[in-house]
């Protein structure tokens, strides 16, 4: 206990932090989810799953978010991939692009891509005048699926790739050796090392889409259905102020973040008990 006291005590200021604005902002919204005028129950709870427009918001956040993340995660296994096997000039530049993309997001993000894929955007005037596409709605659901993913591939990128300094390169050798091809290799020996990186990584981005809300509010405001949207203007809205039932729409979110990293969870003991018979 005597040289653990000193480490334990260095980490009293991470643990101060945690608790102020992450404990303690979650025990708040689990408490006040359950609160209904005076006393106590499940009113709000009732309410969002017998509301078509509040299902209609959980079911478009899902679906935006595993189809980025998937696109997201693919994008990034491909680069990382392909940063694995380059110099390490080129790719310490990549790396470091990288890092500074990550961290463009919200506001900004919003309008680049109202210049550049707008109604007027830059890209979408050049790529019309060459007849490419005919129309193209930013402010859609396949617009958000675009600026979902573009937010989420270097956050995959930079926590990928670590997981592929792991593959060796004497193992594609001595796959080759033993008659593997290039597929083979990958079946049997990249993905099942890369898996526990790929599905930790998915979960990470599912919480990461989830979660959005400067970038796809300044992009299309309140007119796109969404849960963090809808969390947004039960708080702070002018004429319906209801912070009970945005607690409970955001500890659903919760839950449905908890439920996948369940599933991953599972999957990845699945696949170690498999691995080790």
């Amino acid at each position: 206990m005597s040289r653990l006291s000193p480490a334990l005590l260095w980490l009293a200021p991470f643990a101060v932090v945690f608790a102020a604005f992450q404990l303690a902002p979650l025990a708040w919204v689990a408490v006040s989810a359950f609160r209904v005028g005076e006393g106590w129950g499940l009113d709000h709870f009732r309410e969002i799953a017998s509301s078509p427009f509040f299902r209609q918001a959980i079911w478009r956040s899902l679906e935006i978010s595993l189809v980025s993340s998937l696109l997201g995660l693919v994008i990034a296994t491909l680069t990382c991939h392909s940063l694995s096997r380059t110099d390490g000039r080129l790719r310490r530049l990549m790396v470091a692009f990288t890092n500074m993309t990550s961290n463009f997001a919200g506001v900004p993000l919003a309008f680049a891509f109202i210049i550049l894929l707008g109604a007027n955007g830059v890209l979408t005037l050049a790529l019309q005048r060459l007849g490419v596409i005919d129309d193209f709605n930013l402010y859609s659901k396949a617009g958000l699926i675009v600026i979902y993913t573009w937010f989420q591939i270097p956050l995959g990128i930079l926590l990928l790739f670590p997981a592929f300094g792991g593959l060796r390169p004497d193992w594609r050798e001595a796959a080759s050796l033993l008659g593997a091809g290039r597929l083979g290799y990958w079946r049997h020996v990249g993905l099942p090392v890369l898996w526990p990186a790929l599905a930790g990584t998915l979960t990470i981005l599912l919480a990461n889409a989830m979660g959005a809300y400067a970038t796809v509010y300044a992009l299309v405001n309140t007119s796109y259905n969404l849960m963090t949207i809808r969390i947004a203007n039960l708080v702070s809205g002018d004429l319906f102020l209801q912070p009970n039932l945005a607690s409970a729409l955001a500890l659903v979110l919760v839950a449905l973040l908890a439920v996948v990293t369940l599933i991953q969870q599972w999957l990845l003991r699945r696949s170690y008990h498999v691995a080790e018979r």
